[in-house]
């Protein structure tokens, strides 16, 4: 299968992404382009519940112009990255900032029309222009108003320590998973990056063998019914934010017999939209349904952090065996007794047959 990896990290006090998306295409005879990454975060604002973003993320390529690497900030990671004592930290490490908005349609449009290299005070001007409005500049801040004072979105330095969360984001990786994961993660332990309290690597498969009927249900049935084997076997992250089982509601759903016509795939997607799948669950299933998917994968979100690739990659063996299982016809079984005393045994046993092909 095609993979791709997801590794979140933390630089040290003082350094941030940036520095290791430079050493990364020094290495491989590169470069790095400045970006921005969307995210969401709750609201402080009454009557806001979410405040959508853009932040500071650097893409490496090598020599030839290939993807290496994405480096991005994740709002999950908060623990120990508040000052260092005896030091003053100030908003805007670099200069840098963030642009938020309250809707999503206008982040998209912002996105598009302004350049990640500008300055905070001139970020937003090609959306002042574009809405025939003026740019208020602040000290620490920018903003655009529409003609009658609505908000459209706002430019704000960066807050302390929020340059240190560093999400390496793969391509996806079809062969020498491991030696590709190094080149990556060796350098980021040169340069003192740790592994944050809340952290996990998140694992993306190819979405299309699961877009069938049985496949789904299978996927269902291994993230519900074996989820504590699954945490355990892993060593799943309990500090990691965002996990959760899937809804009842979609378990009882692919359970019901079903008739083998032609639309039964696009009838089980409606109705699994209808359940109330979100991303933030043990497996992120939200593409597979989705009428338009983002991205075409299977997100495999339990698998622990590891700041060493040999050991992103003995875990990822196991999860894409037992996605292979899932493409069997035959259902997935409930897992027995024994599975609590040895879940790693039992998980081998119910993926046996299908050896991994990553390496």
């Amino acid at each position: 299968m095609r993979t791709g990896v997801e590794i979140e990290l933390r630089a040290p006090a003082g350094s941030d992404r940036q520095a290791l998306a430079d050493v990364l295409a020094a290495r491989s005879g590169g470069a790095v382009r400045r970006s921005f990454h969307t995210d969401s975060e709750p609201s402080a604002v009454p009557g806001v519940g979410v405040f959508r973003h853009l932040s500071p993320a650097f893409d490496v390529v090598d020599g030839r112009g290939r993807p290496l690497a994405r480096l991005v900030d994740d709002v999950t990671i908060e623990a120990d990255l508040v000052p260092v004592p005896g030091r003053r930290d100030l908003p805007g490490h670099r200069g840098w900032y963030r642009v938020l908005c309250d809707d999503p349609r206008l982040l998209r449009l912002v996105e598009r029309h302004v350049d990640p290299q500008a300055s905070l005070a001139d970020v937003l001007r090609p959306v002042a222009d574009l809405f025939g409005t003026t740019l208020d500049v602040f000290p620490g801040a920018a903003r655009v108003n529409d003609a009658t004072g609505a908000s459209i979105a706002v430019a704000m330095a960066l807050p302390p320590g929020r340059e240190r969360p560093c999400e390496i984001v793969t391509p996806p990786l079809e062969r020498a998973h491991a030696r590709t994961l190094e080149n990556l993660l060796a350098p980021a332990r040169d340069l003192g990056f740790t592994v944050p309290h809340e952290a996990a690597v998140h694992v993306h498969v190819d979405g299309v063998p699961f877009r069938r009927p049985e496949s789904f249900a299978n996927l269902v049935r291994l993230f519900a019914h074996w989820r504590e084997p699954l945490w355990e076997a892993l060593g799943t992250n309990p500090a990691c934010r965002r996990l959760a089982p899937l809804p009842d509601a979609l378990v009882d759903l692919v359970e019901q017999d079903r008739p083998a016509t032609p639309d039964a795939w696009a009838q089980l997607q409606r109705d699994a939209r209808a359940v109330g799948l979100t991303k933030y669950a043990d497996v992120n299933l939200t593409q597979l349904v989705a009428a338009r998917p983002v991205r075409d994968t299977v997100e495999v979100r339990v698998l622990p952090c590891s700041i060493d690739g040999h050991d992103v990659v003995r875990r990822a063996r196991l999860v894409e065996r037992l996605l292979l299982c899932c493409l069997d016809a035959r259902p997935v079984p409930r897992p027995d007794a024994d599975a609590a005393h040895d879940a790693a045994g039992a998980l081998d046993a119910l993926a046996g047959g299908h050896p991994a092909v990553a390496r």
